[in-house]
C-alpha cells in the first residue's frame, strides 16, 4: 500500500475505528500524522493505519486511550509527539462533570474549551467524538439513559446558543431538518454551526419535520440546499418518496442517513458523509 492514500473512512473500516474517534486521537495525542489531498481531504498512511491497530490493540489489554496512543506512537515511531493534555484534560472534565448530572461544572468545562481552541475545532474534534463516545457507553451500559439524555440536551442548548447568528451568514443559504418522527436533531444543530461558521445562513427547522412545512419554508426561503438528516435507516426508507419529491425541485437536496450511498443518489438526492465534520468540509463545493 502507499503511503498518504487512505481516507479517513477507509481508515475507519480497515481499523474498526470510528472516524469520529480517529479524528479526536489525532488531535488529543498526535498519533496520526495525515497529509493532504489536493480537495483538502485527509489522507492516512500505512503508518498512521499500523498506529491505529497498536492503539486499539493496548486499549483491549486494559489501558487508557491516552497511555495506549502514547505507546503506540513510541513503539512504531520513537521521538513522536506526545499527547495534548490540554485537550485531554479538558474532554475529560466534560465527560465527568455531564457524568455525574453536575450542571455547573459541565458548563464550566465546556466555556474552558471554547475559551482554549476554535469553535470549529471544539466540535469536530471534542464534542463530536465525545457524543460518539456516550452513545457507546450507553449502547453497552456504562451510563444509564438518564445521563445521556442528560448530557445531550445540555450540549444541544449551548449549540443553540452558539446557533443565534446562524441565521446572518454569506450568501449561500441551507434549510436544515429531521423528517417526520425523526426525533434526534443534535447531529443536524452541529452540522449547522459547522457549515455557518463556514459562511452559510441556516435556518433550522429540526426534528420530526413535516414535508409540507418543509416544501413551504422552501418556497419562501429559496435556499441553495436542503439537508435532510436521518438516524434510522427505516425512517429513511419511509420516506423515500417524499425526499425524491422534494430532491426533485430545483434546489439541491442533501441526506445524511445510516443507508448505502446508492440508495440516497436513488431518490435524487446527494448522500452526506456520516462523519458530520467531513460533511461540513464537503459543501464547500455546493
Amino acid at each position: 500500500m502507499n503511503d498518504g492514500v487512505l481516507r479517513i473512512g477507509e481508515l475507519s473500516r480497515r481499523t474498526g475505528v470510528s472516524p469520529e474517534l480517529l479524528r479526536a486521537w489525532e488531535q488529543r495525542y498526535g498519533l496520526l500524522q495525515p497529509t493532504r489531498s489536493q480537495g483538502g481531504f485527509r489522507l492516512y498512511s500505512s503508518a498512521d493505519e499500523a498506529r491505529v491497530r497498536r492503539t486499539t490493540a493496548l486499549i483491549a489489554e486494559g489501558l487508557s486511550a491516552a497511555e495506549a496512543a502514547r505507546q503506540a506512537a513510541q513503539a512504531l515511531e520513537p521521538g513522536a509527539p506526545a499527547a495534548q493534555p490540554l485537550i485531554d484534560d479538558l474532554a475529560d472534565g466534560l465527560q465527568k462533570a455531564l457524568d455525574n448530572f453536575d450542571a455547573a461544572a459541565g458548563h464550566a468545562a465546556l466555556d474552558r474549551l471554547f475559551e482554549a481552541v476554535s469553535i470549529e475545532f471544539a466540535i469536530a474534534d471534542v464534542l463530536i467524538p465525545y457524543l460518539h463516545e456516550l452513545g457507546e457507553r450507553w449502547a453497552n451500559g456504562t451510563v444509564s439513559v438518564a445521563q445521556e439524555h442528560f448530557a445531550s440536551n445540555l450540549i444541544r442548548g449551548r449549540l443553540l446558543g452558539l446557533a443565534r447568528d446562524w441565521g446572518t451568514g454569506g450568501s449561500s443559504t441551507a434549510v436544515l431538518a429531521c423528517p417526520p418522527d425523526e426525533a434526534h436533531d443534535l447531529g443536524l444543530i452541529l452540522f449547522g454551526v459547522l457549515i455557518a461558521r463556514r459562511g452559510w445562513r441556516v435556518t433550522f427547522l429540526g426534528a420530526n419535520t413535516p414535508f409540507d412545512t418543509l416544501e413551504a419554508s422552501v418556497r419562501t426561503l429559496r435556499p441553495s440546499l436542503i439537508v435532510l438528516a436521518t438516524c434510522d435507516a427505516e425512517l429513511f426508507r419511509r420516506h423515500a418518496d417524499a425526499i425524491a419529491a422534494v430532491a426533485a425541485g430545483r434546489t439541491v437536496v442533501a441526506v445524511a442517513a445510516p443507508v448505502a450511498e446508492q440508495a440516497v443518489s436513488a431518490t435524487g438526492a446527494r448522500p452526506l458523509v456520516n462523519d458530520i465534520a467531513e460533511a461540513a468540509r464537503a459543501l464547500a463545493g455546493v
